[in-house]
């Protein structure tokens, strides 16, 4: 059962060979491609190739031009045909593919790379020939990718990464193939090449071999080695507070351009962009693409600039090389001085200060330095030491004016001019010293005098004061006791005003009491009097019917006993002295006892009517 399945293997395989070997079948797998040789032709006009051919366009003899892809192919007898299976091309991802032609027409003379011919990137040999396809190094190059190039025909000589151009940074290109130099320095700009990608283009525009005035921005480029070499550099930095003057050593010839610096600027010329020569437009702080090989790039302050000539320099450094000016005075003195010149350069002004010195280094060491020394040594030769050293502020302002007038001509603002120390020989410092040493004196003794003086005036002050404290006291003592007076004075007149109201209140009063005490004792009198008049008229006529009826004598007796017996009225005294003869003594007696009745019973009606406290009409008045 095996030995039958053996034998029809066998024959299965002697078959297939003889297939194979009788219908030329080739097979190419997939990841390859067929390189195919024809051994030899029997008849025919293309037997062998051209001369200085290595690949066979029409059927000779040699490796052919097509390849074959993968697939099955017949007619490809071993005895006439080789097919070699040869691996696909790769190129990387980020790679460029640098190529090199075995076959093909020659290189022109003036050309180092051959040109670009429409060959499905080199896949279609035929094509690549047929189209002039020169011989040697090609300007194109293959990108990342796989492709079925004929080995026979080219060749990768070597795989390069793709160019990158860093941030802040740009490419300077140097063309390796073009056209020759006309002599300028760089080759003018082309359009359509894609940034140097299509060298073809390049070539066909006229482009010159050699270094460009194009530069490539940061990014990634495809770009044959063997048609440009890129150097990059870091792009061109104006700071802030300055702007950038560009100096182009490529362009137009200013000769056909108007300058713009105008009539009465006599140191260069001033061009628009575009031509050689310093150009009229400024660059604003920033970063710029500029070609430092073609355009050279000035930075200029616009702020202000100070400058010492000094031992000490500032961080600009653009007084690095300056020091303090010797200048030697009328009377043999050398001093020396710091001088410090402020300048300031307007933006738009810039372009004339570099078209006429070249940069802000050469403005200080070209203009400032000698026109500042050379003003403060003429300056103090006419003048001798002390007088100079004294009269500091106007040389100080007389050479702000000349400086600022030589600037003027240079497009640059001098803000200021100030002289910092002087420092004199020993000679003049002792003299100065001395003389500074009598003035303070002098100004101490004028000092003191004027101390004694005012102390004078103080002391004098002080006791003006004093004397004035006690005016014022005694002034405002009398101004008290004049107000105290006026006081006393407005209080004794109210108290008078007091009184006299009160007096008048009270006369008033008195005068309403007394005035009813009176209309009272009126009142009281006419009843009184009505009283004893009516009284009297009834003793009236008492009196008078007694006397009618007792006679006046008898009835005056009565009256008289009574009276007496009334008012307790002794009759006999207590001692009686009788004298004379007798001889009517008993009437005296009588006489005199009725006298003494009469003049008390007088008295008491007077004290029992009299008002209280008044004295009787005999009685002196209380002291």
């Amino acid at each position: 059962m095996v030995v039958p399945i053996l034998i029809g293997l066998a024959v299965l395989i002697v078959l297939l060979l003889l297939a194979k070997w009788l219908l030329g079948i080739v097979y190419i797998p997939e990841n390859k491609i067929g390189l195919v040789t024809k051994k030899f032709v029997l008849f025919g006009p293309n037997k062998s190739l051209p001369e200085g051919r290595i690949l066979a366009l029409n059927g000779e003899a040699g490796y052919q031009a097509n390849t074959l892809a993968p697939g099955i192919y017949f007619w490809y007898w071993p005895w006439q045909f080789a097919v070699d299976r040869i691996p696909f091309v790769m190129i990387p991802e980020g790679q460029l593919g640098l190529l090199v032609a075995n076959d093909g027409s020659a290189l022109p003379p003036n050309r180092v790379l051959g040109k670009k011919v429409p060959c499905d990137s080199f896949q279609n040999a035929q094509a690549f020939l047929e189209g002039g396809g020169q011989k040697g190094r090609q300007v194109e190059v293959l990108s990342a990718g796989t492709y079925r190039i004929n080995p026979a025909l080219f060749k990768v000589e070597v795989i390069v990464p793709i160019l990158r151009i860093p941030l802040d940074n740009i490419g300077i290109v140097t063309a390796l193939d073009g056209e020759p130099s006309s002599g300028e320095l760089a080759g003018h700009l082309i359009d359509g090449h894609k940034n140097f990608q299509d060298p073809q283009q390049f070539i066909d525009q006229g482009g010159i071999k050699g270094l460009q005035e194009q530069v490539l921005l940061p990014g990634a480029y495809n770009l044959n080695p063997w048609f440009v070499t890129v150097d990059a550099i870091p792009m061109t930095e104006v700071p802030i507070g300055h702007v950038g003057v560009v100096i182009s050593f490529i362009g137009k010839d200013g000769s056909s351009a108007e300058d713009s610096s105008g009539k009465a600027f006599k140191h260069g010329n001033i061009y628009p962009r575009g031509y050689k020569g310093v150009w009229q437009d400024v660059l604003e702080p920033g970063k710029y693409p500029i070609n430092t090989f073609v355009q050279d790039v000035r930075k200029v302050p616009t702020t202000n600039i100070l400058l010492n000539w000094a031992n000490t320099s500032e961080a600009h450094g653009l007084d690095a090389r300056l020091s303090s000016i010797n200048v030697r005075s009328q009377d043999g003195f050398t001093l020396k001085l710091d001088v410090s010149q402020i300048i300031h350069i307007p933006a738009d002004q810039a372009p004339k200060v570099i078209s006429a010195v070249g940069s802000v280094a050469n403005l200080v060491s070209q203009v400032l330095e000698p026109t500042i020394g050379n003003y403060f040594r003429n300056s103090a030769q006419a003048s001798n030491a002390i007088d100079f050293i004294k009269e500091r502020r106007e040389r100080q302002q007389e050479g702000k004016e000349y400086i600022s007038t030589i600037l003027d001509t240079y497009s640059v603002h001098g803000v200021d001019t100030l002289i910092g120390d002087i420092v004199p020989p020993q000679e003049v410092m002792n003299t100065l010293t001395d003389r500074k040493i009598a003035e303070m004196q002098k100004e101490t003794f004028d000092q003191q005098r004027q101390a004694a003086e005012k102390r004078q005036e103080l002391q004098k002050a002080q006791a003006m004061a004093d004397i004035q404290s006690q005016l014022v006291s005694a002034e405002q003592g009398v101004t008290i006791a004049e107000r105290n007076a006026n006081a006393a004075v407005k209080q004794a007149e109210g108290k008078a005003r007091a009184t006299e109201l009160q007096g008048n209140a009270d006369a008033n009063a008195s005068k309403a009491r007394g005035k009813a005490d009176a209309e009272v004792i009126q009142a009281r009198g006419m009843a009184e009097a009505e009283v004893i008049e009516a009284k009297g008229a009834a003793e009236a006529a008492a009196y008078k019917a007694g006397v009618d009826a007792m006679g006046d004598e008898n009835f005056a007796r009565i009256q008289v006993t009574r009276t007496l017996a009334t008012n307790n009225i002794k009759i006999i005294p207590d001692i009686l002295v009788q004298g004379g003869n007798g001889a009517g003594s008993g009437n005296d007696i009588g006489t005199a006892l009725v006298a003494q009745v009469l003049q008390q019973t007088s008295q008491q009606t007077i004290q029992r009517d009299k008002p209280a406290g008044s004295p009787l009409p005999d009685e002196a008045p209380p002291k």
